[in-house]
């Protein structure tokens, strides 16, 4: 569906080496965290198992633990490190378990999931049919998946900066809300619902930005990114371009911000993988379909 790829190992690395400054610029993600939480109201029942997928730092998994003190809640993230700051948000009255994991791959059971939240993580995800499908296959039937995500807006400014000084592939890119949509539904995923705001943040220089970005862990892992330095020459040429959009007297940085919740799948619905679809039912159903009727 995306014509790019993530480097995953550079993604790992970035948000590993951020782990101890991101606190420092996480502003917007405790905003658009804050609103994922009040949302839950729509989810009427008490949970058994909570994930909280792409936790960085651990504030969303105390969050949910404080909403559902009775629930399992697990902070998974891929970079480590992350994981190790998330200790200092978890507590001997409201713990939470923590555990390494890449959102392809939920190290947990098929339908064993009651609600599944990420909060500014599957942007970070390009193939969003395994994705997807990985988050209907750890849902229970009627468990809840709510996220948020960055659209495609998000760091326009820069990257029409970037433009300005090459062709190459400077800022993350991100995909278009229809596209998350139609792929969660394609995976069985219930009844989605998707919200876009756009917020726009403010810098007193573009090098603020790009200082946030690096502290957050956000720089660019794009499969086709530059390897080399970018050169002096160009690297002006993108700041002379950004501060020709400076307005009353601050840089503006657009976010475009995607959220979402569905409904994990019934029992036996089918979900796309590997070509083809695969079904799952418990083992009572089958045997009911394969008893004999007597003559």
């Amino acid at each position: 569906m995306s014509d790019f790829h993530f480097d995953r190992r550079q993604v790992r690395r970035n948000f590993g080496r951020a782990a101890g400054t991101y606190e420092k610029h996480d502003a917007l993600q405790r905003e658009v965290q804050s609103t994922l939480v009040e949302r839950l109201d729509i989810y009427e029942q008490e949970p058994q198992v909570v994930l909280d997928v792409g936790a960085g730092t651990g504030r969303g998994s105390a969050a949910l633990k404080k909403r559902y003190p009775k629930a399992q809640v697990i902070a998974m993230d891929l970079a480590l490190p992350m994981l190790r700051e998330a200790k200092h948000h978890t507590g001997w009255l409201k713990p939470f378990g923590r555990v390494a994991a890449d959102a392809y791959a939920l190290p947990v059971p098929d339908r064993s999931v009651d609600l599944l939240f990420s909060n500014l993580c599957f942007q970070w995800c390009e193939d969003l049919t395994r994705l997807f499908a990985e988050c209907a296959r750890v849902l229970k039937p009627g468990g809840l998946l709510t996220f948020s995500t960055f659209g495609p807006d998000t760091l326009k400014e820069l990257r029409a900066a970037w433009a300005e000084a090459d062709q190459q592939a400077h800022v993350a890119r991100f995909l278009d809300m229809h596209d998350v949509g139609d792929a969660m539904l394609a995976q069985g995923l219930k009844d989605p619902v998707l919200f876009a705001e756009r917020y726009t943040l403010t810098y007193p220089t573009p090098r603020a930005l790009l200082d946030e970005l690096k502290g957050l862990g956000a720089n660019n892992a794009d499969a086709d990114r530059p390897r080399g330095l970018t050169g002096k020459t160009h690297y002006r040429r993108m700041i002379d371009a950004y501060e020709a959009m400076r307005t009353d007297g601050v840089i503006p940085s657009t976010w475009e911000v995607v959220t979402a919740h569905a409904w994990g799948p019934p029992a036996g619905q089918s979900r796309r993988e590997g070509g083809g679809e695969i079904a799952s039912f418990p083992i009572e159903n089958l045997r009911g379909s394969r008893r004999k009727t007597p003559f």
